[in-house]
């Protein structure tokens, strides 16, 4: 019988997500002092805005920008507001994604992430343009020549669209999501920004049926 496995579901460039990070990272302890090698952990990236080179509308960036403060409101995040002066945004978080499914190969897919998070969020940099995510890839000893050609290969976006396709047939309601699939049945996990207690309560009710 297969481990029961726990899907993180979420896109690198998603705000929501680099708000749950402490307490996702808390829970992911918790979860390996528990449960050790008997829960499988899997990250898997949702796709939350495909390629545009358009820049970004004025009302979605005054958008976004208000749900950055609701974030620091709500949770204490840190935002580098610079990024709206400094760079030209874009709707278009698949190039995140699809270096992330790059690093994977590599055992390096979270400190991507993290990278990616960072480099947008505390440095006002852009992870919608390829040379950004390519000077990341290199900070994380990855060779960016190859890195660049693999992100603009076939190859990596058929993984990421069978990724999506994938994460939209999980009981998920937008990013991040949890869920912890037992014996094929895919089970939706609370996702409490604030502790992570209740994520694993949920778990362990659902593991303790099985």
């Amino acid at each position: 019988m297969l481990n029961p496995t726990l899907y993180y579901v979420h896109d690198p460039m998603c705000s929501w997500c680099w708000g749950y990070g402490p307490t996702w990272n808390a829970l992911q302890v918790q979860l390996q002092q528990q449960f050790g090698q008997q829960l499988s952990l899997q990250y898997l990236v949702g796709g939350l805005a495909p390629d545009s080179t358009e820049p970004m509308p004025e009302p979605m960036q005054q958008m976004l920008q208000q749900t950055w403060k609701n974030i620091t409101q709500q949770l204490g995040t840190e935002f580098n507001h610079d990024f709206w002066q400094r760079c030209q945004p874009k709707r278009s978080t698949y190039p995140a994604c699809r270096a992330s499914i790059i690093a994977r190969q590599f055992g390096q897919e979270r400190a991507m992430i993290s990278a990616i998070q960072q480099a947008y969020y505390l440095q006002a940099q852009n992870p919608s343009d390829i040379e950004v995510l390519c000077t990341l890839a290199e900070s994380l000893d990855m060779n960016a020549a190859m890195f660049k050609q693999q992100l603009l290969s076939e190859d990596i976006d058929q993984q990421l669209q069978q990724e999506i396709a994938f994460t939209r047939q999980l009981p998920i309601q937008g990013f991040p999501s949890l869920v912890l699939v037992v014996d094929n049945r895919a089970y939706p996990i609370t996702l409490d920004y604030h502790q992570w207690q209740t994520s694993m309560a949920d778990i362990q009710a659902v593991l303790s049926e099985h």
